[in-house]
């Protein structure tokens, strides 16, 4: 029972040191990742590599140029399988991100046409409905 407590104290005291750095960690790799797929329009696995490179680089920094290139190399090893995870994961869902994007896309154009097309249609219609006043008031006048 004093082990058991004792692994439990210590994985509380060292997850905690852990913790954040793993967060800050998929955080920043998200971002990149997200970010190069909204910039180019496209989700590939080579957005992962970057992102991987990027993240790897920046928390091996502190080691010197060694330790840059080697979290650059890191990264974009464990970069390349994650993304294609990730990737495989959309294709079983049956929709990438890409895909749900256009079709929401589309979707909210479709949508906006056929407002734009009912307004349109009721502007004709108060056209119309104006034009018969106007022409009711002009025999009227020339009836006087």
């Amino acid at each position: 029972q004093s082990a058991h407590r004792a692994g439990l104290r210590n994985f509380i005291r060292y997850g905690w040191r852990w913790s954040w750095r793993v967060a800050a960690f998929v955080t920043i790799f998200n971002t990149v990742s997200t970010g190069l797929s909204v910039y180019r329009n496209k989700t590939t696995i080579s957005n992962f590599a970057s992102a991987g490179a990027l993240t790897g680089a920046l928390f091996r920094m502190h080691l010197g140029l060694q330790g840059l290139a080697g979290g650059f190399v890191f990264g974009t090893v464990f970069g390349i399988p994650a993304g294609g995870l990730l990737m495989l994961m959309q294709n079983l869902a049956g929709e990438t991100l890409q895909e749900k994007r256009n079709r929401e896309r589309r979707e909210l154009y479709e949508q906006k046409l056929a407002e734009w097309q009912s307004r349109l249609s009721v502007t004709e219609v108060l056209v119309q409905t104006e034009s018969n006043a106007q022409g009711g008031l002009e025999a009227e006048i020339a009836r006087e």
